[in-house]
């Protein structure tokens, strides 16, 4: 039987003002940088492990004042061995646990922990207690949140079936073999063999010492000066040893190194790069907490370590993070991992993706899997999430039909704000036509990310969004969140009604290869004026013909002419600007 630590809600705690998220037994946390991800991990550190880090930065601010409380509240239920939510803790888990942390709604049973910290501004110190509450309130009620309800029973929470493991980004394997209390070094320190094997590898490593020593002139010559100390100190016998190896088997670990290579050679770890010493450092901890778990299946007790990794992809090529993400699923327990990784989020199930977007408050979206079919499962996984992976951490997402748009806006985006796009958390997506936005507006919408459609303006694509956005009972505020093109225009028509048809011109010519510079002179100016006397409709054609070949020509003619942008995209792009400042002023204010 297992437990789960099911809902984490926190308040005032770093970013984190008012924040729920709930959990399951594998959860990938994703989102921008400093959206929240890592102020989470601590969080949950600050619940259940050590508390140590604590300053106080650590409180929330607003308006350069110090809140001095920050709450966390944990709920935990009991699992089977599953992993399936059940009624009742074993017998087991409520001798761990004790009866009395233990609540019931009637029908359930779960401990609700609370744990809070605060803060003296005189002294800069602070004081942490533990409670179990009455029962697990609602998030909100009425005008209350959750933090103001009563505290109930002060107690301690530090149970050794229930440890409690946090690894940063900054891990390395080497500094794992120096420091004791790494999850490595306690490993090595427990390492135990019976007397008999300690004689016979001490014998071992006797022998081994000597053939060293015996076949190298250079060690015969040092161990035989050397003695010149007996007579000098007064001794008499052997008293000097040269051991090449360590002497005692107690000091085998001081001296541990781990080579890693292929078939042919290995080399010690400190010579490879910092993604394989990464990597070995998390599969210690693996290794780690898989030796406590074998020593409390022989005691016959319960076990359920619960483990935060910060981004485990760190310095890996993208081959090694797809394979990452099922080495940490078989950890024991209950895991936590935030990441920035495209591939680590697209490799795990839909239901443990936790996504972090700071706006007004940090949130975190999910996708309610329960409420969606087997189909619009299969859509988000297939066109979506295999495709856009990076859109998991995006600050804001444009939607569009076609392939002129994605050629077209990032390049109209960088001359608008003055930056790349990518520089603010923009993603362009196109949908693959007018039929294709439900899965993504239903991905960008439970997971918290604020989306905008630009569409063709077709009356069968108005129709198509629409009827979309009702089957995801979506309110039809298409000022809002759709811009539409001006009536029957697709973007092609658009920039031409717009008035770029010099630039579409000058964007085709600009295409046009000759094989020299004579073949340039005769054909280039009946090229010119052929050019010159495309009809609207001719150069409609052309565009459209190729859009990937034209539209990025076409976006740098309309940015080079100085003119104004299109006036749907200048539209756009000042919603994106106002959503973008809104959340940023929102931020500030905190």
């Amino acid at each position: 039987m297992k437990i789960l630590v099911k809902v984490a809600r926190i308040s005032r705690f770093r970013g984190l003002e008012n924040l729920e998220v709930k959990l399951g037994l594998m959860t990938v946390l994703t989102g921008m940088n400093n959206s929240g991800k890592t102020s989470f991990l601590k969080a949950l550190q600050l619940a259940l492990g050590n508390r140590q880090f604590i300053s106080p930065e650590d409180f929330f601010i607003r308006n350069n004042t110090t809140d001095p409380r920050i709450i966390i509240d944990l709920l935990i239920v009991p699992l089977n061995s599953d992993g399936q939510e059940i009624d009742d803790f074993s017998e087991e888990w409520e001798v761990i646990l004790t009866t009395d942390r233990i609540r019931t709604d009637g029908e359930k049973s779960f401990v609700p922990l609370r744990t809070i910290c605060l803060l003296d501004p005189v002294s800069n110190s602070y004081k942490t207690q533990q409670y179990i509450l009455g029962d697990w309130p609602e998030f909100k009620s009425g005008e209350k949140f959750w933090y103001d309800e009563m505290n109930g029973n002060k107690t301690s929470f530090h149970l050794e079936e229930v440890p409690f493991f946090y690894i940063d980004a900054q891990r390395d394997i080497m500094e794992d073999t120096k420091i004791r209390s790494s999850y490595l070094g306690k490993m090595l320190a427990n390492v135990e063999y019976s007397s008999d094997d300690i004689g016979e590898i001490e014998e071992q490593i006797k022998a081994l010492n000597e053939k060293a020593v015996d076949s190298s002139s250079i060690l015969r010559d040092i161990r035989e000066t050397l003695k010149e100390l007996d007579s000098a100190m007064g001794q008499s016998g052997d008293g000097i040893e040269i051991t090449p190896f360590t002497k005692k088997i107690r000091d085998l670990n001081k001296g541990l190194t781990i080579y890693y290579g292929d078939e042919s050679d290995s080399f010690s770890m400190e010579y490879h790069g910092m993604g394989t010493r990464s990597w070995s450092s998390l599969l210690t901890l693996k290794s780690f907490i898989s030796q406590l778990s074998k020593h409390r299946e022989r005691q016959d007790a319960g076990f359920f370590p619960i483990v935060s990794i910060e981004e485990p992809e760190t310095h890996l090529h993208p081959n090694a993070q797809k394979k990452l993400y099922s080495q940490l699923n078989e950890i024991v327990g209950q895991k936590i991992i935030s990441t920035h990784s495209p591939y680590i989020a697209a490799t795990a199930d839909l239901g443990q993706i936790r996504n972090f977007y700071k706006g007004e408050l940090v949130q975190c979206g999910q996708l309610e899997i329960e409420d969606l079919d087997k189909e619009s499962i299969r859509k988000i996984e297939r066109q979506v999430i295999a495709s856009r992976g990076e859109i998991f951490f995006s600050r804001l997402l444009i939607f569009f039909e076609g392939e002129t748009e994605e050629q077209a806006l990032p390049i109209l985006a960088q001359k608008y704000f003055g930056v790349s796009p990518i520089e603010l958390g923009i993603d362009f997506v196109g949908v693959g036509g007018y039929n294709g936005y439900e899965p993504f507006i239903k991905f960008a919408q439970n997971l918290s990310i604020p989306w905008l459609i630009l569409s063709d303006a077709e009356e069968a694509a108005k129709r198509s969004i629409r009827r979309q956005l009702r089957n995801m009972e979506i309110e039809d505020q298409e000022s809002e969140f759709i811009l539409f093109l001006d009536d029957g225009n697709d973007f092609e028509k658009q920039l031409i009604a717009d008035g770029f048809q010099e630039e579409i011109k000058q964007a085709i010519l600009s295409l046009d290869r000759y094989e020299n510079d004579a073949h340039r002179q005769a054909r280039e100016p009946a090229r010119v004026q052929e050019v010159s006397g495309f009809s609207e409709s001719e150069l409609h054609n052309i565009i459209s013909g190729k859009k990937t070949k034209y539209a990025p020509v076409v976006s740098q003619k309309i940015v080079s002419s100085q003119k104004q942008l299109p006036n749907h995209v200048s539209y756009l792009f000042d919603k994106v600007s106002e959503i973008l400042n809104s959340d940023k002023a929102k931020a500030n204010d905190e």
